[in-house]
């Protein structure tokens, strides 16, 4: 009985890769955030029409495989192109998933960024550099509201910046939503970019302990002061369950990234304490967490 040949057996499809468009104001670091992406492994096309989006991806398809990840900077530079941007990015127009990223810095940091590039705005069109930067706000508006990622690099360097993005995109196989929970203080200003804020200076302020003033939450004298005080117990098991719910939401929506703020007075004690805390409790519920502490030796 003779043998029969044997059947090769197809290999499975390989799955394409992330797609992630960079966004966002001029002046907010999307350059830094393309060169980090890039070197991450993407395939970088700077200053893209949006209506060139689709052509870019089937390029990259036929040239460098479908697995290859590919990032985009789109932009007011775009000028007409610019409003095409949300068609192409509709559920499977480029046929992988795609991540928006929005970033942002309040109009004072832009412009003195601006002013130390001395380049004109793009929309300055002969008037002010901040006319430039409210027109460039108002057609924005929508795109931000729609974003997957908003990171507000008013107080971020370079290396920040790029720190961020690295831990956003650095392991593109990853579905996992990952949480950002970062304190801060209320004297310098609520992180724009939280999707959730909450305020502990119900708690009492270690700050009036001169034992414990020297010290920040991340010490444990602190920290055990800061959550065996009344109220601290019951809003973490209340609060953390809150997130932990709205983090399933998120996961089925699509949505990989969750930002939380926990604030006080000056972001040194009881907001530092209680984000350690609450990232303690998301990792046991089996969440991908960090903690920031945006404000930690700013006094």
């Amino acid at each position: 009985m003779s043998e029969q040949p044997e059947v090769p057996v197809p290999s499975a499809a390989p799955v394409p890769g992330p797609l992630v468009v960079v966004t966002g104001m001029t002046g907010a670091g999307r350059s830094t955030a393309a060169a980090e992406l890039e070197d991450l492994g993407y395939y970088v096309v700077d200053n893209l029409p949006p209506s060139l989006l689709r052509d870019v991806v089937r390029l990259v398809d036929e040239s460098r495989g479908v697995a290859q990840p590919i990032a985009v900077v789109v932009d007011v530079r775009s000028g007409s192109f610019f409003g095409s941007l949300q068609a192409n990015l509709a559920q499977g127009a480029t046929g992988r998933d795609a991540t928006l990223v929005f970033l942002e810095a309040t109009d004072d940091v832009l412009v003195r960024r601006q002013e130390a590039a001395r380049r004109p705005h793009p929309l300055q069109a002969g008037g002010r550099l901040l006319d430039g930067l409210q027109r460039e706000r108002e057609v924005l508006a929508e795109l931000r509201g729609e974003a997957d990622l908003v990171i507000d690099t008013t107080s971020l360097n370079v290396h920040q910046l790029a720190k961020r993005i690295a831990e956003s995109f650095g392991s593109p196989e990853s579905t996992t939503l990952r949480i950002r929970v970062v304190s801060f203080g209320f004297k310098y200003g609520i992180p724009v970019d939280a999707d959730f804020v909450a305020d502990m200076r119900f708690l009492p302020n270690p700050h009036w302990i001169p034992e414990l003033r020297p010290n920040t939450g991340r010490d444990p004298e602190v920290s055990q002061y800061v959550l065996s005080r009344d109220g601290a117990a019951e809003f973490l098991d209340a609060y953390v369950p809150v997130l932990d719910g709205v983090a399933g939401g998120y996961l089925r929506e699509g949505k990989r990234f969750m930002r939380v703020a926990i604030g006080c007075t000056g972001g040194k004690h009881r907001s530092v304490a209680m984000t350690e805390e609450i990232v303690r409790r998301l990792r046991e519920l089996g969440h991908e967490a960090t903690s920031t502490h945006r404000d930690l030796g700013r006094e």
